[in-house]
């Protein structure tokens, strides 16, 4: 059993991850999104550039790892701000299908580059990124 806070992982990682999450949720406030707004964002951009033209909430949601009903209210969001299309699935009504606007597209490929500079800097100093990421993937 740890008792010790500095020395409990799942400690360190609640505190690395809410400094990161700043870093991140600073770096998107020019941009106007929030960070969730972008995980979405770039999630749909990225799915739709790599076979998916038209995916569905779902398979943006599982994408993202996020809740599905949430999912829906911040791509309801950005469908306001016409940065993605999103119309009925002809094959199951309940769905909706999306698809990224051309303004979309070009505001997610300039967040993507915002947040790869801010993971850039904030892990850095990890002497083993490759390792990081392959710890990270195993977790996840």
């Amino acid at each position: 059993m740890i008792n010790d806070p500095e020395t409990s992982p799942g400690f360190l990682l609640w505190h690395v991850t809410l400094r990161w999450q700043r870093a991140v949720a600073a770096a998107l406030g020019p941009l106007g999104l929030t960070h969730v707004q972008f995980v979405l964002l770039a999630c749909t951009w990225w799915l739709n550039t790599h076979g998916e033209t038209d995916p569905n909430q779902l398979a943006v949601a599982r994408q993202a790892g996020t809740d599905v009903k949430m999912t829906s209210q911040v791509l309801a969001r950005l469908e306001a701000r016409r940065l993605i299309m999103r119309t009925v699935d002809p094959s199951d009504t309940r769905a909706k299908l999306l698809r990224i606007t051309p303004a979309g597209a070009a505001l997610a490929q300039q967040a993507i580059t915002v947040v790869d500079a801010v993971d850039d800097e904030f892990f850095g100093p990890v002497a083993d990124r490759p390792g990081l990421t392959e710890m990270l993937t195993a977790l996840r």
